[in-house]
């Protein structure tokens, strides 16, 4: 037997005596070590298990809830097939948005990036362009129908960084970790929310030389324990971890908060937001979809909301190049809000109103629009 024949049955032997584990009912499910859950996933990524095992093997982590190590061992599978590129900055921001998108709302998270380098912070945002559960509209669609680079390699998106015309820029989930991105029709038929949901935004593909701060969203109270826990295994400085729109990086326009974040690999320490202290005063809560949107459906999909993803995209693309260009509106404020954290948070300024006032004089100047054009 051929010492590759032999690695091969080792794969499927390990992969079985974990599925033996993990998939026996939720009174008798076992939990699995980091080191085996980096196993199984990097041979569901080499395409060495079945696609039948690789979905029991998700499904059944998220039916007994997965543990940290779980979770930790599935993310260093997933940094291990990662390409990753140090931009020549200092510091850059990973804008970490969900990957399956919006559809309830206009996102403004895709035009944070240029507004964040026209005041001095280098940063990115990475995606995919059509993930379950939600298939939404994401930032590479939005960024695409702007007119962005949506298809860079990860050099190529560093490069960006160090422009000083430029400072941001966007990086594709199948050009940064292909592996990855090969799985989404697996992840489709699963249907479910599975632990690649949670882990694939922390795979940071773009390093600062110094440090690197993540900014991501979240809903549920469990996750900013596990997000601010994984992004301290990744290695990121920082964390911002925001309760916002649809598990997005916008709070509420209209209603108090409450966020998450650590410094130097600290623990995560909560505090309270409230949009008023901003000057914010909105009667949505996020940016309205446009009445005049076309109507669509999605075959046999109860649960999603479906939404026109290339109308929606090129009406959240318009509504952000006007943000840009200092026009007022939920868009306009969404920038504001997040943008004023997020200076805030990385030190820039000393209160979050004086953030606010930086970034709304961005806005107004019309500088950031230059970024994207």
């Amino acid at each position: 037997m051929s010492s590759t024949t032999t690695a091969s049955d080792d794969v499927k032997l390990q992969m079985r005596s974990i599925i033996q584990r993990v998939a026996t009912g939720p009174e008798l499910s076992k939990d699995i070590s980091v080191e085996e859950a980096r196993a199984a996933m990097a041979a569901i990524l080499d395409n060495k298990v079945d696609p039948v095992q690789a979905g029991v093997f998700l499904i059944a982590l998220r039916m007994k809830r997965e543990t940290d190590d779980e979770f930790k061992g599935i993310l260093d599978a997933i940094r291990e097939a990662t390409g990753h590129v140090v931009a020549n900055v200092d510091d850059v921001v990973d804008i970490a948005d969900p990957y399956d998108g919006y559809n309830r709302c206009l996102p403004a998270a895709p035009f944070l990036m240029p507004v964040l380098a026209e005041c001095g912070v280098p940063a990115i945002s990475h995606g995919a362009h059509s993930v379950g559960p939600k298939f939404g509209v994401t930032h590479r669609h939005v960024l695409d129908a702007a007119g962005v680079p949506v298809d860079l390699s990860p050099v190529e998106a560093a490069e960006r960084l160090s422009d000083p015309a430029i400072g941001w820029s966007y990086i594709d989930q199948r050009s940064f970790c292909a592996p990855l991105h090969n799985l989404v029709d697996l992840r489709t038929t699963i249907v479910k929310r599975q632990a690649i949901t949670t882990t694939e935004v922390l795979a940071r593909p773009i390093h600062g030389r110094k440090h690197t701060h993540l900014v991501t969203g979240y809903v549920h109270k469990p996750y900013p324990r596990i997000y601010a826990l994984l992004a301290r295994h990744a290695g990121f400085d920082s964390a911002l971890l925001i309760r916002g729109t649809e598990g997005g990086v916008i709070p509420s326009l209209r209603q108090k908060g409450t966020c998450f974040s650590y410094q130097h690999l600290s623990e995560e320490q909560p505090f309270d937001i409230d949009p008023s202290e901003l000057a914010i005063a909105q009667s949505v809560r996020a940016v309205p979809l446009p009445d005049d949107l076309p109507q669509t459906s999605r075959p046999g999909d109860e649960i999603a909301v479906a939404v026109d993803v290339p109308a929606t995209a090129r009406a959240t693309a318009q509504a952000g190049m006007q943000a840009l260009e200092g026009d007022k509106g939920p868009t306009y404020d969404s920038l504001v809000f997040t943008g004023a954290l997020i200076l805030w948070h990385l030190g820039r300024a000393t209160s979050r109103a004086e953030a606010a006032n930086q970034i709304r004089d961005v806005l107004d100047s019309g500088r950031a629009a230059q970024r994207v054009r």
